[in-house]
Parts: structure tokens; C-alpha cells; sequence
């Protein structure tokens, strides 16, 4: 991430909305919790989180790091987290706990954001909105950037990606509900991004296919 101004944390008690198909950047502090609400119980959000230092600036290489979707599955040994569960960065330090999942617990670490390639591989002509851009933008907002050709793996809650038997994924509607929450606590200062997706072309989103809002909560 570039630029090294500090950040302003999130205060305490700020609520919100993240729109639908766009993204939103958190600065938390260690200790703060950011509560997610899938107000209308079939969106699915991609979370994103970088850490920073004592001051609420990125670190550094080598010591910057961020959420990472494998050294989540194997510090939990799970495929999807669930309540109670860590959620790790690529130096294998924990970053994230979730202290509350109000859902049914379904969520993905397997599948990339979506991003305009992606798209046109589905058949769109012409620009779509997309979980990438998404976090580019909500990275911009705050004053910093990542390469545009380097997306994180994001912990993708509330989608719905059986895996089958013989080992093949499917894409399916959120078995969320109206007003289900999850309650992420920060382990350490870090930057988070949400991006409620906007995947209108398959049942991501629920088989409306229509991407809607969600509510937040910093606690």
C-alpha cells in the first residue's frame, strides 16, 4: 500500500450503509468490532483487511501483511469460518475474530473477487461494476492504493459455494436471512474494506439476482 499518513479510526457507535455495488473502508483499532447486517438477507459481501502499525499507518515490507483466505482455512482447518473462529493474514497472525454469526454459517474463503475480466467472461459488454474495483476505490477514499492488478482473496460472506462429492463448486443462492449478522472483532489496527457485491448474473446474490444494501455498525 502506498502513502504513510495515519489513518482516523472508526469511532465507536457510527452506523451506516454500504450501498449496493459499492464499497466502503473501515480504520479500526485493535479491539474495535465491526458488525455486518445482511439487512435483506441474500446479499453477500467481500471483506477485505490490511493491517497497520500503532499509529494507524500501513506497514511496511516485510512486515506488512493482510487477510489471507488460505492461512484462514488452515489456521481453522475449515473451509468456511464460523462463530468463534480466526481470521488469519498471510504471516499467519491472526487479524480478525468472529464473535457472533447470527446466519446459518455459510460462507466461502475459495472463490476471487469478481473483476471486469470476469465479467466479460459471463457476456457483459461495456463496464460493470465489480468487487475489484470496488476495493480499489474504497482504497483511494482513504488516500491509499494497492496495484491494480493485485486483487486479496476475500473472505466472502453469506455466499453460498457447495462443494460436491466429486470435488466440483457450484454457485447457489445465500441461505441468510433477512437482518442475520456477523460481528468481526479486530485483532490488531488494521484497514478493512467491504464490498457488497455486484453480481447480477448468477444467484450470488440470491435468484432475484439483484444486488442490494447492507447495514453497518462499528462497536
Amino acid at each position: 500500500m502506498s502513502d504513510s499518513k495515519p489513518l482516523t479510526a472508526c469511532k465507536s457507535g457510527t452506523t451506516g450503509i454500504i450501498e449496493a455495488r459499492t464499497g466502503k473502508a473501515f480504520a479500526l483499532k485493535k479491539g474495535q468490532s465491526l458488525k455486518l447486517i445482511n439487512t435483506h438477507g441474500a446479499q453477500v459481501i467481500d471483506f477485505f483487511a490490511f493491517a497497520l502499525d500503532m499509529d494507524l499507518r500501513p506497514l511496511p515490507p516485510p512486515t506488512m501483511h493482510f487477510l489471507s483466505m488460505q492461512h484462514t482455512r488452515s489456521g481453522n482447518l475449515r473451509l468456511s469460518p464460523r462463530s468463534g473462529s480466526k481470521l488469519f493474514s498471510n504471516l499467519r497472525k491472526p487479524m480478525f475474530n468472529i464473535d457472533e454469526d447470527t446466519s446459518p454459517g455459510v460462507h466461502d474463503t475459495l472463490v476471487p473477487a469478481c473483476d471486469p475480466e470476469r465479467y466479460r467472461q459471463l457476456g457483459v459488454q461495456g463496464h460493470h461494476d465489480s468487487c475489484a474495483e470496488n476495493l480499489q476505490i474504497a482504497l483511494v477514499e482513504y488516500g491509499y492504493s494497492f496495484p491494480k492488478d493485485f486483487t486479496l482473496a476475500p473472505l466472502n460472506l453469506w455466499m453460498n459455494v457447495p462443494v460436491k462429492e466429486d470435488g466440483a463448486l457450484a454457485f447457489v443462492e445465500p441461505v441468510s436471512r433477512e437482518g442475520d449478522y456477523v460481528v468481526l472483532k479486530a485483532e490488531e489496527n488494521c484497514l478493512a474494506v467491504c464490498s457488497a457485491c455486484p453480481q447480477d448474473i448468477t444467484p450470488v446474490n440470491g435468484y432475484s439476482q439483484k444486488p442490494r444494501e447492507c447495514n453497518f455498525e462499528i462497536l
